[in-house]
């Protein structure tokens, strides 16, 4: 091993797609980043250049237009944009869990309209499930879907965090459907809801305020949606049957947790390539402070936490590609990368010393994007309820 995050047995077409977007990450990416990020700017020639690669239609299947690459070519390609700027690894986040959703629980009708489409970028997509008073009780969801006489629905509520709520034109909204179901999330229906972008009332029924101003993960919006009146038919749901929502979400955090695991290995690999050309770099008490034993030993305790999360995001990506429960696997994966990447974060800062406390230094800003994943798709604390019910019941006695 001479870098970091190396993954053995790839294809031809995997490496080649790896270096292509590590060349473009390299190049347009990480020298543009900062100034996209400070003005809090959506990089629009970034994404159209993803598309022009590809991205977008990467695990959508070959018949509709994708090049229906696996979750673990998804997720190496995550983690190298994760490494340039974490944001314009959540363009695509939003975009897969949707398509992933649609390609495995859609209807034919829903998959002719929305994944060729999808797989040439045309279409892009973002999924909501949280809500202003929810946080991680995704069973207790209040916005309701009213079933009208015509076989349609109306829809009432408010949703949050909505990743890509204003530059998606497809998303995927968990609401409460009344099933009759003795079960709290089987009351639970997912809608497409197809729209133009922008703010406001973008269509009748449907608002999105303006961008939540946040910590960081600066360059993309997350935002509202608030449902007064909205009108959605019964093409609309998911699957074409309402009740299955809860499910179809779940497989989708997945994809979604493994991709947040890329994210912050990509984050943790950037933070220790700033930290150890630094420490190389700068000198005190005659010699580059790399060669002090306290910052040498750091140096080793970064690297050591980056190739086991790499490891593990590798092997939760190559179980959900096996068709294999991973609900396990990538609740480690999340958890136990998005807490490295926090460490490594943090003690590559402390090696820049004063300088990284600088927004002219870029690790100021990994130190602000780093916090994002310990609560993405799910806290370290929900990771660990998932881990630890599922450990019990297998050593159950």
């Amino acid at each position: 091993m001479t870098r970091l995050a190396q993954t053995l047995g790839l294809t031809e077409f995997q490496t080649d797609i790896l270096a292509t977007v590590r060349q473009f990450v390299d190049k347009e990416v990480i020298p543009n980043a900062t100034e996209f990020e400070r003005s809090d700017t959506y990089p629009q020639h970034m994404v159209d250049q993803m598309r022009e690669m590809g991205l977008f239609g990467l695990m959508i299947p070959q018949e509709y237009g994708g090049l229906g690459e696996s979750l673990l070519t998804y997720a190496l390609c995550i983690e190298e944009l994760g490494r340039g700027w974490m944001s314009v690894s959540g363009v695509l986040n939003t975009h897969f869990i949707v398509a992933y959703m649609l390609r495995q629980h859609g209807t034919d009708s829903q998959k002719q309209r929305f994944l060729p489409r999808m797989a040439a970028g045309e279409v892009r997509g973002a999924f909501s499930m949280s809500e202003p008073e929810l946080g991680s009780d995704v069973a207790a969801i209040r916005t309701r879907a009213r079933r009208d006489a015509d076989g349609g629905y109306t829809l009432h509520g408010q949703k949050m965090w909505v990743t890509n709520g204003a530059s998606s034109t497809l998303v995927a909204v968990l609401v409460r459907t009344d099933e009759g179901a003795d079960k709290p999330h089987r009351n639970l229906t997912t809608f497409l809801v197809e729209k133009p972008t922008g703010f406001g009332e973008v269509l009748p029924g449907l608002t999105i305020p303006g961008k939540i101003d946040k910590l960081g993960y600066k360059g993309i919006d997350t935002t509202e949606l608030i449902f007064d009146g909205y009108q959605a038919s019964a093409d609309d749901v998911l699957g074409g049957t309402p009740g299955h929502g809860f499910f179809h979400m779940m497989d989708g955090i997945e994809v979604g947790r493994v991709n947040v695991a890329a994210r912050a290995c990509g984050v943790g690999v950037r933070a220790f390539e700033l930290a150890v050309r630094y420490a190389q770099q700068r000198e005190t008490f005659g010699k580059p402070i790399a060669e002090h034993q306290a910052i040498a030993f750091q140096l080793a305790e970064m690297a050591t936490k980056i190739e086991a999360a790499h490891l593990m995001m590798v092997n939760a990506a190559k179980l959900k590609d096996s068709g294999e429960r991973n609900d396990v696997a990538a609740g480690m994966a999340k958890y136990f990368a998005s807490e490295c990447c926090s460490e490594v974060t943090q003690a590559a800062f402390r090696i820049h010393g004063g300088y990284g406390y600088s927004k002219e230094y870029e690790i100021e800003r990994l130190m602000r994007d780093a916090p994002f994943m310990l609560i993405g798709e799910g806290t370290s604390e929900i990771q660990k309820s998932i881990i630890s019910k599922r450990l019990i019941a297998e050593y159950g006695i």
